[in-house]
Formats: structure tokens, C-alpha cells, sequence
């Protein structure tokens, strides 16, 4: 494989990986909204990259965006759709224009990716593999988070749906679901509301202390990509137990418990 294409690619996770993909000789579409901080990300990488400012909301953007990919190198193999934000608040509280911003970039930007390059990585009758970005907040909701959880589950969604549709049609395309846990990066770093600015603090300080590089992330990613997993859970320490907690509430009917309710206040 050797030519990569990631959204979000200025800064997190979406540099972690580029960086490592420029470390295996790939050459690179880099996408991202802010524009300076996707040069210089590209600039600071010593293989072939294009960098292309992109807003993944922006479907003629992202159209833009895969037709400069082919043009420039006539093929995709690996496409990291990872362009994500994170909004915290009171569900009832967070404004519309949040809650669409959210919506618009974790959901609509999957979207947009997915029919700006899928039909071209079909049509190259060759192996290939698109990876959809989640969370592990797709399986395990959170208090206070309601959009980000709410579009990360949906992303596990449409890549089950997407998958299942490839290998339906016979596609040479495969697809990969990547959930991240705790990784360093600035997706926890939106300005909270008075409601929900302690928690975000906390969450934040913790993401910081335990969290993950963005430099020892990818090469696990990369490593699963090799092996042709599906699910790629590099930090599967931290989904484990509370997926199955998860799914004997759902099998057992019983309500959900949440870290942060006392339990005795019913």
C-alpha cells in the first residue's frame, strides 16, 4: 500500500498517523480546516504530500478533495476518515447550532468522504481499505457529551452498513472501524458551558496524564491494519469489561447507570 489519504490530518491522531505513514515511504493527501496548521504539518513530513484545506461539511469540497487525490497520485489504498469534534453541555441546553456542527462534521463529513471516494476505490478493482474513525464513546455513552457519543455510535453504524454492502457487491474495498480511547490531542479543548466546564476539566486533565501519543497510537493502527482486522481497538483495556457491562444492561433490561448518578437517588 502506498498512498494514503487522511481528513483531520493537521493535528491528533490524523498527524500521528500521518507521520507514520510517512515513516513507511507513503505518499499523502492530508486534509484538515485550518489550513496553517495542515502545512506545517505537511511540511514537517519527508515524504510526497499533498495538502489539501478541506471542510469535510463541504460536499463539493470533499469531492474536490478526492478528485486532487487521483489526479495526483491515481490511486488510493488507505483512506482515514477521522475528521471528528467534541461538544459537551446539558443535552436540552446545547444550542442548535452545536448540535448541527456536530452532526455536520462527525456524521456528514463520514458521509461525505465515503461517496467522494468510495466509488473511485471500487472502480480501481484493486485492494484497498477505507478506516472510519470512532470512539470509544461509539459503544459506551457518556453524561455531558451527548452529540459527540450520539455521532460516534452512529459512525459504527454506517461502517457495519458500509462493509457489509462492500463485501455484498463483491468489492475488492474493505473497511476498517477504529475506536480510540484516551489519545493526546485538542479534540477535548472546545470551551465548555458552566454546566458541564468541571467535568470537561477533569476529562480533559486525564486525557492529558494517561492518555496515548498520537506517536505511539498510529503504528498500532497501522499494525491491525496489516493483520486486516475490522475492529481496531488499540486500547481494548478500556472497552472491554464495560461493553459486556453494557450489553447484559440491554439483554437484562435494566436502566443505565451513569459514573457521575448516585445510584441511591431514585
Amino acid at each position: 500500500m502506498t498512498v494514503a489519504v487522511i481528513t483531520g490530518a493537521a493535528s491528533g491522531i490524523g498527524a500521528g498517523l500521518a507521520r507514520h505513514a510517512a515513516s513507511l515511504g507513503m505518499d499523502l493527501v492530508l486534509a484538515d480546516w485550518d489550513e496553517s496548521a495542515l502545512q506545517e504539518t505537511a511540511n514537517s513530513l519527508s515524504s510526497q504530500v499533498l495538502a489539501v484545506p478541506t471542510d469535510v461539511r463541504n460536499e463539493a469540497a470533499v469531492q474536490a478533495l478526492a478528485k486532487a487525490a487521483y489526479d495526483k497520485f491515481g490511486a488510493v489504498d488507505l483512506l482515514f476518515n477521522n475528521a471528528g469534534v467534541l461538544s459537551s453541555g446539558l443535552t436540552w441546553e446545547i444550542d442548535t447550532a452545536t448540535w448541527q456542527r456536530s452532526l455536520d462534521i462527525n456524521i456528514g463529513g463520514v458521509i461525505n468522504v465515503i461517496r467522494a471516494f468510495v466509488p473511485r476505490m471500487i472502480d480501481a478493482e484493486r485492494p484497498s481499505r477505507i478506516i472510519n474513525t470512532s470512539s470509544l464513546g461509539g459503544f459506551l455513552t457518556s453524561p455531558f457529551m451527548a452529540p459527540y457519543t450520539a455521532t460516534k455510535f452512529a459512525v459504527v453504524a454506517i461502517s457495519e452498513a458500509l462493509a457489509g454492502e462492500l463485501s455484498a457487491t463483491g468489492s475488492q474495498v474493505q473497511v476498517s472501524l477504529l475506536a480510540p480511547g484516551p489519545v493526546q490531542s485538542a479534540i477535548l479543548n472546545e470551551k465548555a458551558p458552566p454546566h458541564t466546564a468541571d467535568f470537561m476539566n477533569v476529562m480533559r486533565d486525564m486525557n492529558n496524564e494517561n492518555g496515548m501519543t498520537p506517536d505511539e497510537f498510529a503504528p498500532l493502527v497501522f499494525e491491525a491494519i496489516e493483520r486486516g482486522e475490522y475492529w481496531i481497538v488499540p486500547q481494548p483495556e478500556l472497552l472491554d469489561a464495560g461493553l459486556r457491562d453494557r450489553t447484559e444492561m440491554i439483554l437484562n433490561r435494566t436502566p443505565p447507570k451513569s459514573f457521575l448518578v448516585d445510584e441511591d437517588r431514585n
